[in-house]
């Protein structure tokens, strides 16, 4: 990495401190959302230099519907427990516990109930009047027209032309009662520019970011990793009757549920590797989570439903 890069990616890093400083500053009680991703990771991480020496005065969230990667739960335990945050959990019990599933709802009604809304009833819960997305522009084309401090109504629904301008990193912080903020540190971030900062600052990130062989099944053209014999079954059944389960060598570009987060192929098996592919790479990490391929507007529909 060159001087220019490093320059380039600590003022990245002065601009992401300041945007949570002044949630801190701005707001009554903030949190931060964790999912364990490359992204929650490094946002961790600015949290950590933006009031060093001291821990940071927000609590971390973790959204879960049951159905992330054994790895993804215990690097999320063992990660909090070793910088002493303080880690909130947040599930919607109820449908959990009906069964409910991407491969028997829908991914876009399960996602509703598991992820919106256990999203919007944890704030709710808690009070919290802004809540930190590791979320970034280039991500996705919804995601593109996101301001970095995003307003939700009463119902926590965003609405695209109903955003606030952020002329010369100016933002208007000001909410009524009940309306809440989204505010997204990594806005001007790029894949590459995480993975450089990962390396930079010697971020442990999840495993499963790293290639092995894994056993998944080719799904309309998307490698859907095996996590138990009733997944296969399920899987078996809602595909062509002649998809067979295969090893490939292949990481997680972005991390999502188990059901609907596709693996790449990829030799990559260290951060280095990573970087040169991303360099190369020609479509979104998103490419292969199946929530934002339901249709042409999926991921604008659920962030205006609440979705973060």
């Amino acid at each position: 990495m060159n001087s220019y890069s490093l320059s380039y990616i600590r003022q990245l890093e002065s601009e992401s401190i300041h945007i949570i400083r002044e949630v801190v500053a701005e707001f009554k009680n903030p949190v931060m959302l964790y999912s364990a991703g490359k992204d929650s990771s490094v946002m961790v991480r600015l949290a950590q230099k933006a009031f060093h020496p001291g821990r940071f005065p927000f609590p971390l969230m973790h959204v879960d519907t049951g159905y992330k990667f054994p790895e993804m739960y215990e690097f999320r335990d063992n990660f909090c427990r070793q910088i002493g945050a303080k880690l909130i959990v947040e599930r919607n019990e109820e449908m959990i516990s009906s069964g409910c599933h991407p491969l028997k709802l829908g991914v876009d009604k399960c996602c509703s109930y598991l992820k919106t809304g256990a999203l919007l009833q944890a704030i709710k819960k808690h009070g919290f009047d802004a809540a930190f997305g590791g979320a970034r522009r280039e991500e996705e084309k919804s995601r593109a027209k996101e301001r970095i401090f995003s307003v939700r109504d009463e119902f926590g629904q965003w609405d695209p032309k109903n955003q606030r301008p952020e002329i010369w990193n100016l933002f208007n912080t000001m909410v009524g009662e009940k309306i809440s903020m989204r505010v997204f540190p990594l806005s001007n971030w790029t894949e590459q520019d995480i993975w450089y900062y990962i390396k930079l600052e010697k971020i442990p990130v999840v495993p499963i970011y790293f290639a092995l062989p894994r056993q998944v099944i080719r799904r309309n053209g998307i490698l859907i990793p095996i996590s138990s014999s009733s997944t296969v079954e399920m899987l078996l059944n809602d595909s062509d009757k002649n998809v067979k389960v295969e090893t490939v060598v292949c990481r997680f570009r972005s991390l999502g549920c188990i059901p609907c987060t596709g693996a790449v192929e990829s030799s990559a098996t260290h951060i280095d590797d990573i970087i040169k592919e991303v360099q190369t790479a020609r479509k979104s990490e998103r490419e292969n989570r199946v929530i934002d391929l339901t249709s042409d507007s999926s991921m604008e529909q659920k962030k205006k439903a609440g979705y973060f």
